[in-house]
């Protein structure tokens, strides 16, 4: 597909995107919140929901499955009931800040006068954003070369890369749209020493707050009244949110690839959420009593991170050649930006003289 249809493509898609939640904004916020202004907004969510199938390019799949599809989905379901990021406890939120927040996975933190404050380029990122392009390079070149184990070792690394620098481009977006202090989505996650921690406290945190805000606490409160209060009602709780974490990915990649689930991926976070459950009873139970070193911490935390992306969550994306079609993307991209950079040059009219 030419650049031109891509870009056409791209554009009829955020007219949809933003017409449908100016809808939201000025006739559901009207209606009573609950089942009335709940039947108003599931119009929106089945259109966010099939909208990446309309999109041609596989990084822009990607970004709409996981922002619209997921997040954004998850924010109005809330707001249908008043809360979440949308509400109107937050006092009135103008259209632009209400679209800006409903698209973007960002958490906000408090108000800030404008200008708003700039967003740093941390260290890590900025190593990142220096990798990234070279890691980008050798998987184009050398991808037929590469055993399988490698191959999923890369990719999944520059899935990762690519994840911490779209959201640092989403942070400093809605900072500069919004003129309000957002969190930072990760700290650090290299350096959790366990599970719970990676999840709970060092990756994609706009995931994890819209997860504890949608499944984890209603679960948790309806176990409760069955269970009581106490640890089966919280790892209930724990254990839905991964399992519905699992199955909103297992949407992502169909919308990237078009085939029928196998189900790993959910596997992967059922997974992780039984370990996340151990984790909990065990820190409940022994307390101080028995606590591991944390290098052997973090070391045990790589290593089942390690092995179970590995077998389990990246594969899938291997086998449908996703990888192939992002690496290709991004070619097209830079060989795009390189030829509108030499067009820019002053050297640009020598060259086609000669």
């Amino acid at each position: 597909m030419e650049a031109i249809d891509v870009i056409k493509n791209l554009f009829s898609t955020c007219l949809i995107i933003i017409s449908s939640l100016c809808y939201c904004y000025f006739i559901s916020s009207r209606l009573p919140k609950g089942i009335f202004r709940l039947t108003s907004i599931i119009p929106i969510v089945i259109i966010f929901t099939i909208l990446p199938f309309h999109l041609c390019s596989a990084f822009a799949i990607f970004a709409s499955s996981f922002s619209i599809s997921w997040l954004c989905n998850f924010k109005l379901l809330l707001f249908a009931f008043d809360q979440g990021p949308l509400s109107s406890q937050r006092s009135k939120l103008s259209m632009l800040i209400f679209i800006t927040i409903a698209v973007l996975p960002i958490i906000i933190t408090k108000e800030k006068k404008y200008p708003p404050k700039k967003m740093k380029f941390p260290l890590n990122l900025a190593i990142k954003a220096f990798l990234f392009p070279l890691l980008a390079e050798f998987l184009i070149n050398y991808r037929g070369t590469l055993s399988p184990l490698m191959l999923i070792v890369l990719f999944s690394v520059f899935i990762m890369f690519l994840v911490d620098i779209l959201f640092f481009c989403y942070c400093s977006i809605g900072t500069y749209i919004t003129g309000l202090e957002i969190d930072q989505p990760s700290n650090k996650p290299h350096l959790s020493t366990s599970v719970q921690e990676f999840w709970g406290k060092r990756w994609n945190a706009p995931v994890s707050n819209i997860l504890y805000s949608t499944i984890c606490f209603p679960v948790r409160s309806a176990s409760e009244k069955v269970l009581g209060k106490g640890l089966c009602s919280t790892c209930v709780g724990v254990m839905a949110s991964f399992v519905v974490s699992g199955l909103m990915h297992e949407l992502l990649y169909y919308h990237m690839t078009l085939v029928a689930t196998s189900w790993e991926v959910t596997l992967y976070f059922v997974m992780h959420g039984v370990v996340v459950s151990i984790e909990i009873v065990f820190k409940k139970r022994a307390k101080d009593k028995l606590r591991l070193n944390r290098f052997v911490s973090w070391l045990l935390t790589v290593g089942f991170f390690s092995i179970s992306s590995w077998m389990v969550h990246f594969p899938q994306l291997i086998r449908s050649g996703v990888d192939l079609r992002l690496l290709e993307e991004y070619q097209i991209c830079v060989e795009y930006l390189k030829t509108k950079i030499l067009d820019l040059s002053p050297l640009s009219g020598v060259t086609n003289l000669s």
